[in-house]
């Protein structure tokens, strides 16, 4: 059963999201027969790169908060982070548009890796405080998973990957999406949000019992002389 999610790079509550969504699968009897799809949003798709600003006062400016009120959101989200077990640095974030990430991230689907990348992509952004659109930094993340250096050097400026980046964000739009992150089960339930450990429970169990029900492959046999399977005739 696949489960697809749409998040950004740059998405706190994607993090956090993340983290519960993956305690309450690591707690599913059936968790082996999950598929878990990660997909690209951008939550500020023309944002400009940019190492020397930063990242609290961005936030200020861009929402057009003061600073004594983005202070005190950042504070309640690093208090969130800290409950599902996430150090977050706010203050060593840096200024970056996210779209090369993404581009690595379609590169890293195709090659059995995304997870892995997507844990790398958001612990740097939030915790080490990396610049996640810096070329030599996302050359040397991919490789850490296994990717060729070359090969991703040629997929983060990519427009084949770009556009399947845009093209993730217009079905999550179609889907009903409004923010993120965004959990989709099956085609059939949508958590948005980084909802309690127990919606993701409900949820998974509601989910995988639907699916479950379709896969059923009952034949209404009419039986007649046969060998059975242990030899007898």
């Amino acid at each position: 059963m696949k489960i697809e999610i749409w998040s950004d790079i740059m998405c706190p509550f994607c993090y956090i999201g993340k983290r519960k969504f993956e305690k309450a699968l690591d707690n599913f009897e059936y968790k082996d027969v999950i598929e878990v799809e990660w997909k690209s949003f951008q939550l500020m798709p023309d944002l400009i790169t940019d190492p020397s600003v930063n990242a609290i006062e961005h936030l200020a400016k861009s929402k057009g908060w003061t600073m004594e009120y983005t202070n005190q959101a950042t504070t309640h989200v690093v208090n969130m982070a800290k409950d599902a077990g996430l150090s977050f640095n706010y203050d060593k974030t840096v200024v970056a548009n996210s779209m090369r990430a993404h581009a690595l991230l379609h590169l890293a689907k195709k090659n059995n890796k995304q997870n892995e990348l997507k844990e790398l992509l958001l612990s740097a952004y939030f915790i080490e405080g990396n610049n996640t659109d810096d070329k030599d930094f996302l050359l040397e993340t991919a490789s850490k998973i296994g990717l060729s250096k070359s090969i991703a050097a040629e997929a983060i400026d990519n427009e084949e990957y770009h556009f399947e980046v845009k093209r993730d964000i217009q079905e999550g739009q179609q889907l009903g999406l409004t923010g993120v992150p965004f959990f989709v089960f099956d085609r059939k339930y949508a958590i948005s949000g980084a909802q309690d450990v127990k919606v993701f429970e409900d949820t998974l169990k509601k989910s995988y019992e639907d699916w479950k029900s379709t896969q059923r492959n009952d034949l209404n046999i009419t039986k007649g002389d046969s060998c059975a399977i242990d030899g007898n005739c």
